[in-house]
């Protein structure tokens, strides 16, 4: 079926080349790809024209969400997927990925892979929940398939709806993404995903976590080998707003929770210590400056 890609650049030259050879060897026709360059200058606008790719540039660094909107607007398929140029495709998956948002009014998320096809934490239950805690204190992948699905979905192995996905890669029917927004254009970074899945959900549109099509994301331009504290303090920020403003102050207090006793916990057994207590440190930072 033919599709839309839309793709946001912000001095990804080198992740946009790969993405565009892992589309051009995929499987069946090539789909219509819409580049949104906000703000480069490594000339990726520039390879994105010479590889016959539909380019609106935008005026500087506008962030994630405006530019994601103005190239959705581009689109002239029924489907549409908004992926990260840090995606690889492999074989019929991104085709596949747009038949299943066609064939329901949803958005279908992939399962994300790292590049030594590792799965990636992408899929995730509506924070601000008392799973949350339950998810906090125990190893959830103990507490029997049912739970454990529900608790992490990323880790499931058949299609199941999801409160919120990782927005590398999301899919779904143009006119439904365009009702949407699909973005916020007020919100520069961090969080557009959270934020859309939730307002989608609002509106009784589910998001759909698909596990049995699979894209690989390098994540190129979130790795980190330093702690970045204001990075964190940003992410929790984010969250924080997002989670206030779909979900109201009282799953705020709850995922706010959860979320420390997480951060601590793994800390406390050494796992990845000094980034988890940066973590916790970064949400209590967030929730003083909003106090």
């Amino acid at each position: 079926m033919e599709f839309s890609i839309c793709i946001v650049l912000h001095n990804s030259r080198t992740e946009l080349i790969a993405l565009l050879d892992s589309i051009d060897a995929s499987d069946g026709p090539r789909p219509q790809i819409i580049c949104a360059d906000s703000g480069s200058t490594d000339g990726g606008a520039d390879v994105a024209l010479s590889r016959g790719v539909e380019v609106v540039v935008m005026d500087g660094n506008v962030g994630f969400g405006a530019a994601n909107n103005a190239a959705l607007e581009l689109a002239t398929h029924p489907v549409s997927v908004l992926l990260n140029p840090d995606c690889i495709v492999v074989g019929d998956n991104l085709a596949r990925l747009a038949q299943a948002a066609a064939a329901r009014r949803a958005l279908v998320a992939p399962r994300l892979l790292n590049l030594d096809r590792s799965i990636q934490d992408s899929a995730h239950p509506v924070p601000g929940g008392l799973d949350g805690y339950l998810a906090a204190i125990t190893v959830p992948r103990m507490l029997g398939s049912r739970i454990s699905k529900h608790l992490q979905p990323f880790r499931s192995s058949t299609p199941t709806v999801v409160g919120w996905a990782i927005g590398a890669c999301i899919a779904a029917r143009t006119d439904l993404l365009r009702a949407l927004g699909p973005f916020n254009a007020t919100d520069f970074l961090f969080a557009e995903d959270l934020d859309l899945c939730l307002r989608a959900r609002s509106q009784g549109i589910p998001t759909l976590f698909d596990p049995t099509i699979e894209i690989v994301h390098s994540g190129a331009h979130t790795s980190h080998t330093e702690i970045d504290q204001p990075r964190l303090e940003l992410q929790a920020q984010r969250r924080r707003e997002v989670i206030l403003k779909q979900l109201g102050p009282g799953a705020l207090a709850r995922d706010d929770r959860s979320q420390l006793i997480t951060f601590k916990l793994r800390a406390a057994f050494g796992r990845d210590r000094a980034l988890n207590n940066c973590r916790a440190a970064a949400v209590k930072e967030a929730q003083k400056r909003s106090s």
